[in-house]
């Protein structure tokens, strides 16, 4: 075995054992959720941000806030409101004053977006300018301001949360804003042994203590792991099948595409399944990717890009029941099976 091969596999077993540890900080506060949490780190360990949507007192932000706290790096909350400017996230130039000289400058006083957890809480709340403030920060991991662009320090991760259920003083995600997230995760209602440890928790005199069990650099040669793992052809042509099945623009596309669905994911989606896919690989315990980690990916990588016609909304087919059909009609190579 090379030394190559030998520090991928050490890295992996250390990417598993920070993966279980972070889980283990995060459950002395969080009940349940183990599905959302498994995709926020998916998310992370991929290098993407995640969009979080779930009614209100589902714990969505102390989610994240309990994930940073487990994990070493910068973190900072931005409550997104109405009234709240683009220069309130990315920072703007002021001036100012030498006493000694008297001499006046520009200084650029680094806003909120500098730091490398970003908790974009209830972002359907602010107008589209300012969430369009962390446009080129998800992508280029930078900000440019007067001109001058400034680097943010990596890992850098947005992770955003949503309601879904108030429409009054909302705006919702562009679609090019939405397909920046790797995942759109639904936080769904604890059960009902969960809720009853919930409540003894929350209203008793327990403290949590949380610990920082990975840094950034550490994280960061994780991520360089999760890109050497190996994706089989047959997965590539299953993601491909798949997300091209979704699009109703496509020659081939069955009709039922053309009636449910409006408007199709882009090759945004295929990256993301990918990556998603060698992420679970590892945290299974394996190092290569298999099309039954693109089928658990599915839904959160492509719910918020797929948009459903009028027809399918008025019969009440929801975006993840399309996506179970598109999964079926797609056929697994005889590669996937054995």
């Amino acid at each position: 075995m090379s030394e190559n091969n030998e520090n991928d596999e050490k890295m992996a077993r250390e990417l598993v054992e920070a993966y279980e540890r972070i889980k283990e900080q995060v459950h002395q506060v969080i009940v349940g959720q183990d599905a959302v949490l498994e995709q926020l780190l998916i998310a992370m360990l991929a290098r993407g941000h995640c969009l979080l949507e779930g009614v209100p007192g589902l714990a969505k932000t102390l989610m994240i806030r309990s994930l940073a706290q487990a994990i070493d790096l910068g973190f900072r909350r931005i409550q997104f409101t109405p009234d709240l400017m683009p220069a309130d996230i990315t920072g703007t130039d002021i001036i100012q004053e030498d006493k000694q000289s008297g001499h006046r400058e520009l200084i650029f006083e680094k806003g909120p977006i500098f730091s490398q957890i970003i908790l974009a809480d209830e972002i359907n709340r602010t107008p589209p300018k300012t969430q369009a403030a962390l446009l080129e920060a998800m992508q280029e991991h930078s900000v440019t301001i007067g001109g001058k662009t400034y680097d943010l320090d990596q890992p850098f991760f947005v992770l955003a949360t949503q309601n879904p259920i108030e429409q009054e003083g909302t705006y919702p995600l562009p679609e090019a804003q939405r397909d920046r997230f790797i995942f759109q995760v639904l936080v769904e209602y604890p059960s009902r042994e969960e809720e009853r440890d919930i409540i003894k928790q929350t209203t008793s005199t327990f403290e949590s203590n949380l610990k920082p069990v990975i840094d950034g650099p550490t994280l960061l040669r994780c991520q360089e792991t999760v890109r050497k793992v190996p994706v089989p052809d047959h997965v590539y042509d299953f993601i491909l099948d798949l997300v091209r099945m979704a699009r109703p623009k496509e020659d081939q596309a069955a009709d039922w595409v053309k009636d449910l669905i409006d408007w199709g994911p882009g090759p945004r989606a295929c990256q993301q399944l990918v990556l998603g896919a060698k992420v679970r690989a590892l945290l299974n315990g394996r190092f290569a990717a298999k099309v039954e980690d693109v089928k658990a990916l599915a839904h959160p990588v492509l719910r918020h890009r797929i948009v459903p016609t009028f027809n399918a909304e008025a019969e009440g087919i929801t975006v993840d029941s399309i996506i179970d059909r598109c999964i079926e009609a797609v056929p697994e190579s005889k590669e996937a099976v054995l």
